[in-house]
């Protein structure tokens, strides 16, 4: 897949943005704080329906402004999609395919994209949240329908947090409780499936994981995944830290009967019913779930290196890449590698520039160019004082974005 052109309108502290792109590498230049990071950020909203920046939708839309336009000129071979989200500030984004109303979740159909950026590290080092996020996102990439299941899931919990809570204030118990059953039902048959097709997920990314790693580290310290299931008995979102339950992980992905990952957690929930009405808080489901990463049989949250720790997540996107890759009958995704140069050491520069070089489509910003290999260098745009200037054609003025 190739993105070829791309308009914003009131995006972040653009009021419009036109830039073209070319097959191939694409590097886009400037200083911090000119918007380098906004214009990879709308390329991403597309294939992902979010950020990599902000867990909302309101921030990327302009001051002032009630929606932002994302659209997207995308090749696909010989056949060209246009792809179209209004982002609004309260209420929900609008879509157009081909000038056509469509629903958001169906955007990630036509656009696929793997970003690379300084956030990465927090997905090995950070919250269980942003590892859920990390494969959530990817989730929907490889199969866009889940978009759907997943927002039906936040729904739902919402509801059932907002029912448990008004429980807890008017002290209802027992047979006043006969709505949160059906809230139950909703909540295990979405949750089920979010938990199978994670599972999946995690095991088809061991093997690219552990090839990606090696290539980027030069060494072999037999990377793993497995999740911490709260509906196999532990909490890995408990109050004491804990993460690595592995009585947790095994319990469920011994089970190869979705059936039995949805009895799993209807146990679990009638076994936290209680503490669940002391708190006014669902304590079990997928929302509760970490994605376990190991290195050398060592859990890389508090046992790996820095440098470890970017091998890690620099494999987590290469892997995602080349799953993508293997499964798309349209081609390779888009590589977005956004100020990621400046954060590795020179060894790693050159093997990440090596391993992306020949995707059908890269785009890096830096602010620093010589960051950049030159096995990357093909097409510079350069972004200065509010200015997109093509070294090939035209720029086009703009104002400046906010944040890189």
């Amino acid at each position: 897949m190739i993105v070829e052109h791309l308009s914003l309108v009131d995006f972040r502290n653009y009021a419009t943005a036109e830039l073209a792109l070319h097959p191939g590498p694409n590097v886009l230049v400037g200083r911090n704080g000119q918007g380098k990071t906004n214009l990879a950020e709308a390329v991403v909203f597309l294939a992902t329906l979010g950020s990599h920046r902000v867990s909302s939708d309101a921030p990327m839309v302009r001051d002032g402004q009630e929606f932002a336009v994302i659209r997207a000129r995308l090749s696909h071979g010989e056949r060209r999609v246009l792809a179209e989200v209004q982002v609004n500030r309260q209420g929900s984004n609008k879509a157009r395919i081909n000038g056509s109303p469509s629903k958001p979740n169906e955007l990630p159909r036509y656009a696929h994209v793997v970003l690379f950026a300084p956030e990465d590290l927090q997905i090995v080092r950070g919250d269980p949240s942003a590892r859920r996020r990390f494969i959530d996102q990817l989730l929907i990439q490889r199969t866009p329908r889940l978009a759907a299941v997943l927002a039906d899931y936040d729904r739902v919990l919402k509801q059932r947090n907002a029912l448990l809570k008004s429980a807890r204030a008017r002290g209802i118990r027992g047979e006043g409780l006969s709505t949160l059953d059906v809230w139950d039902d909703k909540l295990v048959s979405l949750g089920s499936e979010i938990i199978a097709a994670r599972q999946r997920l995690a095991s088809d990314l061991q093997q690219p994981v552990a090839a990606a790693y090696e290539a980027i580290a030069g060494a072999d310290h037999r990377p793993q995944l497995e999740w911490a299931l709260s509906v196999g008995g532990g909490d890995p979102e408990d109050d004491d830290g804990t993460t690595d339950d592995d009585a947790a992980v095994t319990a469920v992905e011994r089970v190869d009967d979705p059936n039995r990952i949805a009895d799993l957690f209807r146990a679990s929930l009638a076994a936290k019913r209680s503490k669940e009405l002391d708190r006014g808080l669902t304590l079990t489901g997928p929302h509760r779930d970490d994605l376990i990463l190991r290195v050398r049989d060592l859990p890389v949250k508090g046992y790996a290196s820095h440098g470890e720790s970017w091998s890690v997540a620099l494999a987590l996107r290469l892997a995602s890449a080349e799953l993508l890759r293997s499964e798309s009958p349209a081609g390779d995704p888009v590589l977005i590698l956004d100020d990621v140069f400046a954060e590795l050491d020179a060894d790693r520069r050159q093997r990440l520039a090596a391993l992306t070089a020949g995707y059908e489509q890269v785009v890096v910003t830096a602010a620093v160019e010589e960051d950049i290999p030159e096995v990357l260098h093909a097409h510079v745009v350069r972004i200065s004082a509010g200015t997109i200037s093509d070294e090939r054609t035209l720029g086009q003025d703009q104002e400046p974005g906010e944040d890189d």
